[in-house]
C-alpha cells in the first residue's frame, strides 16, 4: 500500500479535488455521479492506494459507473483527463495540480462531442462573449427563423454546429408509433369483452353480489422495425443521422432491428443498444468496415433476405430501406430482390435522399428497379423530411394494389 500511517490520504490533498472535478465532468458529459459516489471513490483509494494508473482507473470505474453503457465514456474522459506525463509521481506525492485547458487543446472527435464540451466549456480561441445587456428583448420571429431554417438545412452540407442542433432537435422529436392489436389483452373501464375471471373474484370479495363487471380490450404494441441504411460515399452523411433516428425509435416503444450496407451487409442492432447516441453510433462506424466505401444493393438485400428476413421480418413490420439506389449492372436481380422484400414485410418506406432535388425524375437502372416494390417513397435529406417520416410511421398503411405505377410517391 502506498500510504503510510502518517502521510495524509487522498482526501486532503489536491488529488481529492481533482476527483470531485473528474466527477464534475463526468456529470456534464450525462453520466448520473452523485457527490455519494466521490465520497466512496475517496474513500476507495485509501483502502486501494495508487500504486498505478491501472488500479487508480479501475478503483474510479467501480465506484463511478453504474450501467456498463457509461463504461466507454468513463474511459475515453479518463484518458482525457489524466493525461499528466508525470501522473504517477505527482499522484504519489498527492499534488495533482488543477486541470486546466492548455493552449492548442482539442475536443475529443465530435462523437464524443458532449464530453468534450463538458472538458472544454471555453475553447481558448473562442472569443470573450459579449455581456449582457441588462434589458433583455425575445424576438420570436428571428427565432422561428433559425429553427426554419435548421429543419430546412441539408444533412451533407450542415456545419458542425448545426449538425449537432439536428441532433438535439431529433432527439426531441416526438415519436408517434402505429399502434397494432396483439392476442393479449388488458383491463378496460369501458364496456367491452367480459373478464369473467376478475368479475368472479370481485363478487366473491362482495359476498356473491354483482356489483362492478369487469372488461378487457386487446394490447396494443408498436409495429416492428426494420432499417437497412446504405453507407456508401453518397448516402455515409444521410445513413448517419438515419442512424441517430434509428437510436431514437428503439430507445421509444418500437423494437428495431437496424442493419447498414456498403459492399456487404452487417447488422448493427446490438451496436445501437447503448443509451448514448454518440457513442451507440460511433460503436456502428468503427464497427462496419466498409463505411463511406462502394455500394452492392443487390448482394446486400440478397443476403437479407437469405440470412435475416425469416430472423427478423414479419407480416406486421415496417421495412425502411434508405439508398440512392444507384446500381451499376443487370438490375433484373434487384428487381427480384426488392420484391421478395416487399413480399416478405407489411410496408416497405423507401428513403432516397435525391429526391431533394426538385427535377428529379426516375431515370436510373437501379431506381427504376427499385421503385415498382415499395409503398412509399420519401426524401430523408433534412430534419423536416425525418419529420414527416415520423407521421407516416402513425398513420395506417392503405392496403397493396396489385400493381404498381413506377412513379415517385409522395
Amino acid at each position: 500500500m502506498l500510504f503510510a500511517k502518517n502521510s495524509p490520504g487522498p482526501s486532503s490533498g489536491r488529488l481529492a479535488e481533482n476527483v470531485m472535478h473528474f466527477a464534475r465532468v463526468l456529470r456534464n458529459a450525462g453520466m448520473p455521479v452523485g457527490p455519494d459516489r466521490v465520497h466512496t471513490a475517496l474513500a476507495a483509494l485509501q483502502v486501494a492506494g495508487l500504486e498505478s494508473k491501472r488500479d487508480f482507473h479501475a478503483v474510479l470505474s467501480a465506484c463511478l459507473i453504474d450501467r456498463v453503457e457509461h463504461r466507454e465514456l468513463f474511459d475515453q474522459a479518463f484518458v482525457l483527463f489524466w493525461r499528466d506525463p508525470d501522473l504517477m509521481g505527482r499522484m504519489r506525492a498527492l499534488l495533482l495540480p488543477k486541470v486546466h485547458v492548455k493552449e492548442g487543446a482539442q475536443p475529443p472527435p465530435p462523437e464524443n462531442r458532449r464530453l468534450g464540451d463538458a472538458l472544454f466549456p471555453h475553447p481558448p480561441n473562442r472569443p470573450p462573449e459579449p455581456p449582457e445587456p441588462d434589458e433583455v428583448q425575445i424576438n420570436a420571429e428571428l427565432t422561428w427563423n433559425d429553427r426554419e431554417v435548421l429543419r430546412q438545412a441539408d444533412f451533407d452540407t450542415m456545419t458542425a454546429d448545426e449538425w449537432r442542433a439536428a441532433k438535439r432537435a431529433l432527439a426531441q422529436l416526438k415519436l408517434v408509433f402505429e399502434p397494432l392489436p396483439t392476442r393479449r389483452q388488458r383491463p378496460s373501464p369501458r364496456a367491452g369483452v367480459p373478464d369473467w375471471r376478475s368479475t368472479m373474484a370481485a363478487m366473491a370479495r362482495h359476498g356473491g353480489e354483482l356489483w362492478n363487471p369487469r372488461w378487457l380490450k386487446a394490447r396494443h404494441q408498436p409495429a416492428p422495425m426494420v432499417l437497412l441504411a446504405d453507407i456508401s460515399g453518397s448516402m455515409s452523411r444521410y445513413s448517419r443521422m438515419l442512424l441517430h433516428f434509428a437510436h431514437a425509435l428503439g430507445h421509444a416503444d418500437a423494437r428495431v432491428e437496424s442493419f447498414v450496407f456498403g459492399t456487404r451487409l452487417t447488422r448493427t442492432t446490438r451496436l445501437l443498444k447503448s443509451r448514448d447516441p454518440d457513442i451507440a453510433v460511433a460503436q456502428v462506424v468503427r464497427a462496419v468496415a466498409d463505411w463511406s466505401g462502394g455500394t452492392r444493393i443487390t448482394d446486400s438485400l440478397h443476403e437479407f433476405n437469405q440470412r435475416w428476413a425469416r430472423r427478423v421480418l414479419s407480416g406486421r413490420s415496417t421495412v425502411l430501406l434508405i439508398s440512392d439506389g444507384l446500381e451499376h449492372g443487370d438490375t433484373r436481380a434487384l428487381a427480384f430482390e426488392m420484391e421478395r422484400l416487399h413480399k416478405s414485410c407489411r410496408r416497405l418506406v423507401w428513403l432516397n435522399p435525391l429526391l431533394r432535388f426538385d427535377q428529379f425524375e426516375p431515370r436510373a437502372g437501379g431506381i427504376k428497379a427499385m421503385l415498382p416494390h415499395v409503398d412509399r417513397f420519401l426524401p430523408t435529406h433534412n430534419l423536416q423530411s425525418l419529420a414527416e417520416l415520423v407521421a407516416v410511421l402513425a398513420e395506417r398503411p392503405a392496403p397493396r394494389a396489385p400493381a404498381r405505377a413506377a412513379l415517385p410517391m409522395h
